[in-house]
């Protein structure tokens, strides 16, 4: 063999070991000393999330910290009730957005066929709600379960725009984990941001009408309870109508603001988006 063969064996070598050998950003990856036990999520989130979508076909060939994560979850009781309630809230939350994420990725890409739904929803998946259990806390539970009986109990609406869903319509999933001791200022800029997706709130100024998202109504005893609003200023409003106002008048735009203030708008929901919240190839903004 010449030389020069020789030469262009050793640059194909020294190319395939640096191709093989080069550390995945995953792997680079140092997560905040604050996430704690969800580390392993932030890592995932920081990784696989842009601007609320997911990279679902890397993840689900790059799966092994979402399983390993998400295995941890399962603790005994009595650890996590020893858990201040922040640290409990944060858990549970980062346990419903880390459960979708693995209910997608099992089965993904998603192909559904029933034509109630987008065909890459996660509502094609059978039971992805409401039926398939999960191990969290020492208890056994549906997404549903944590969302309509364990969430509640910490009597925080904002709450439910920091669930993803697994779908354009539901909370705009962050690219790092909740942190107990971050909580109160993560969920104020969940709320802050709603005001700024159509998929929460829109106000037509010159149509005089306001789209809020069918969370609202989905959960409305609980946004009635936690933000009454200030019925002297709004005389005729429904309660949810005024929760509605209470979260977002303080981060509208001072024009949205007069407009609103003048109290002549109709509301009505947005239709939720079930369309999956997927990066891959440009999915998500089709």
């Amino acid at each position: 063999m010449t030389g020069s063969g020789l030469q262009k064996i050793s640059v194909a070598i020294a190319l395939g070991c640096v191709l093989t050998f080069s550390r995945p950003a995953a792997q680079q990856y140092t997560p905040p000393p604050d996430v704690g036990m969800h580390a392993g999520l932030d890592a995932v989130l920081d990784v696989y999330v842009r601007e609320g979508l997911v990279y679902y076909r890397a993840l689900a060939s790059d799966r092994g910290r979402l399983d390993r994560y998400i295995s941890g979850l399962d603790m005994p009781p009595a650890a996590y009730a020893g858990m201040a309630p922040e640290t409990q809230a944060a858990l549970w939350l980062n346990a419903y957005n880390a459960l979708v994420l693995r209910t997608v990725i099992n089965v993904y890409p998603i192909r559904g066929r029933s034509d109630a739904f987008p065909a890459n929803s996660i509502r094609q998946i059978p039971g992805a709600f409401d039926a398939r259990r999960h191990r969290v806390a020492g208890r056994v539970v549906s997404l549903d379960e944590i969302e309509k009986d364990i969430l509640p109990t910490f009597e925080d609406p904002r709450m439910y725009f920091a669930l993803g869903r697994g779908s354009i319509g539901g909370g705009r999933l962050r690219s790092e984990a909740f942190s107990p001791t971050r909580l109160e200022q993560q969920l104020s800029a969940v709320a802050a941001e709603c005001i700024t997706r159509y998929e929460c709130f829109r106000y037509d100024p010159a149509a005089d009408r306001v789209q809020a998202s069918a969370i609202f109504g989905w959960r409305e005893e609980a946004f009635t309870r936690a933000y009454s609003g200030d019925l002297g200023k709004f005389p005729g409003r429904s309660p949810i109508e005024l929760a509605v106002l209470h979260l977002v008048l303080p981060h509208v735009h001072s024009g949205e603001r007069e407009g609103l203030a003048r109290n002549t708008f109709t509301m009505a929901y947005e239709t939720f988006n079930w369309r999956l919240n997927d990066l891959t190839d440009g999915g998500g903004r089709q």
